[in-house]
């Protein structure tokens, strides 16, 4: 428990979700209706964002005495599976809202911390912009925050800036002069912040993944907090917490692509002649393949779970005497969690097309989003690396890496690149 008043850990965890569920339920099957036509008319989620925010699902984990919901960490990751089911770009382009909501709760931030929660109480929205494309070297950043007369001003051009373009408010990733990081919090309307739809990935495309432009935006100081000891590879939940909500974006579109496959068999009529049933609901090979779909589903579901629960046990335990331990457990389980999940999901959105013929491809049914979406999903912090610093950990004792950032990288002395 924080001076925040949060906690991680509920009562009865069952209980506190089944009543959460109900209360979104309207708003899911909304947001789950125009799914696949969004998709396919490539329309931004704006009224969607306003709908979540409005129902207060993104006030779900702000303290109640703040006026939100006070749910603990599993209760937030089970309705995040819910949503991701309901439309996987949501759970992601709310990942640095929810991030940035956690990190208020479990660490000792100053400033107004308690204005912040109480405008997400009543609405607000966080974006994020962090990562860049610029010829910094990995782990350092070309956005630059610099002091003035009246108070800061922020430059950079950011990329990749997940739900951004639904937010009020930024978070935005600078150096200062001196070479240090600093968080920048801006509204999406300032003058000189620019936000862009130009994310032309085939999967996702509706998280508002694009760029960020920053002109010369004037900031107060009371926006810019340099972070002392971030960004270094410091041992932290945020980063187990920031990959359990792509997991769920993940395992939400496994659940999504199993519920069609479903449907998709009852309504069937037309047969194989080398099929064996008179339709394709009685034919075994076709619920053989339902019932596979189901079984990794379930599986990838409760292994993000169990993560969860991993991570709400550290997060109890920040500022003891067990931190560090039960931090390593979180991330090491959410990091396993994570190799299976992409593994377990990228082969039910791919499975799918057993159920059916030539019809399951249809646009109009636009099941493929489903592939597309996971296979997006599955590029973020890539499982190739995942694997190794797990072999490393449990062989060499190496410690886990808590710092994610991309850039150029210096060949080492007399190696060739």
């Amino acid at each position: 428990m924080t001076a925040t008043g949060t906690r991680t850990t509920a009562p009865s965890v069952d209980l506190e979700y089944a009543e959460l569920r109900e209360r979104f339920a309207p708003v899911l099957a909304t947001i789950a209706q125009g799914a696949a036509e969004r998709d396919r008319e490539r329309r931004l989620p704006h009224s969607e964002v306003r709908a979540l925010a409005k129902a207060g699902f993104t006030a779900v984990t702000v303290p109640r005495v703040r006026g939100g919901a006070g749910a603990g960490i599993e209760t937030l990751f089970r309705l995040l599976l819910d949503l991701g089911e309901a439309d996987s770009n949501l759970p992601q382009l709310l990942r640095a809202h929810f991030a940035f909501v956690n990190d208020i709760l479990i660490s000792a931030e100053e400033g107004d911390t308690d204005s912040w929660l109480s405008a997400i109480a009543h609405g607000a929205v966080f974006g994020n912009a962090s990562h860049e494309r610029s010829t910094a070297t990995v782990g350092d950043l070309a956005t630059t925050v610099t002091p003035d007369s009246e108070g800061f001003r922020l430059s950079g051009q950011k990329h990749y800036s997940t739900g951004s373009i639904f937010a009020d408010w930024i978070n935005v990733s600078a150096r200062t002069p001196d070479g240090r990081r600093a968080r920048v919090t801006v509204a999406s309307d300032d003058p000189g912040v620019d936000l862009r739809d130009d994310w032309d990935g085939f999967g996702q495309v509706l998280t508002g993944s694009g760029s960020t432009l920053l002109d010369d935006v004037p900031v107060p100081a009371s926006r810019v907090r340099v972070l002392e000891g971030r960004g270094d590879g410091t041992a932290t939940t945020q980063t187990a917490f920031l990959q359990l909500v792509l997991l769920t974006s993940l395992v939400g579109a496994g659940r999504a692509a199993l519920q069609d496959a479903i449907e998709f068999v009852r309504s069937r009529t037309r047969v194989y002649s080398q099929g064996s049933g008179s339709t394709a609901a009685t034919d075994p090979l076709i619920q053989q393949v339902v019932g596979r779909l189901s079984a990794d589903v379930a599986a990838a579901q409760d292994s993000v779970l169990a993560a969860a629960r991993a991570l709400a046990t550290a997060q109890d335990a920040v500022g003891g005497s067990r931190t560090q331990e039960l931090t390593d457990a979180a991330e090491l389980r959410t990091v396993q969690a994570q190799i299976t999940t992409v593994r377990d999901m990228l082969r039910v959105t791919t499975e799918l097309f057993e159920v059916g013929g030539a019809s399951a491809t249809s646009r109009g049914r636009n099941l493929d989003r489903h592939w597309r979406n996971v296979r997006t999903l599955a590029s973020h912090n890539p499982v190739i690396y995942q694997q190794r610093a797990i072999g490393d950990r449990l062989v060499n004792g190496t410690d886990l890496l808590y710092f994610w950032s991309t850039g150029e990288k210096k060949p080492e002395a007399g190696r060739d690149v």
